[in-house]
């Protein structure tokens, strides 16, 4: 099994800047792609910003220019440093990364639990 776990979220001023970071543990033989995904109340889940094990990221449109995503493959660790944050971007943050378990084993995604972010305006 492997777990990942989220922190750094909080409340934050707009304009203010925040950095999450997701820690993943357990049984790894590889993470392939890790992700941060944002879910507001009433909306659906959705990728804000996605990294390879090779660093190729890509970004919601929404969030290019402010927010930034990196990986520390030695860690396990995903980050994603947020800066210019708007209301808008209040929401639930949720780390996603693909691990292969063992050498033969199939990719499987797993979730983290998810850490709140609040933006006053």
């Amino acid at each position: 099994q492997v777990q990942l776990v989220e922190s750094g979220g909080g409340l934050v001023q707009a304009g203010g800047s925040l950095r999450l970071s997701c820690a993943a543990s357990g049984s790894i033989f590889s993470m392939d792609v890790m992700g941060w995904y944002r879910q507001a109340p009433g909306k659906q889940r959705e990728l804000v910003g996605a990294i390879t094990s090779g660093g190729t990221t890509n970004y919601a449109d929404s969030v290019k220019g402010r927010f930034t995503i990196s990986r520390d493959n030695a860690k396990n660790t995903v980050y994603l440093q947020m800066n210019s944050l708007k209301p808008e971007d209040a929401a639930v943050y949720y780390c996603n990364a693909e691990v292969r378990e063992r050498w033969y084993s199939l990719r499987v995604a797993y979730w983290g639990q998810g850490t709140q972010v609040t933006v006053s305006s």
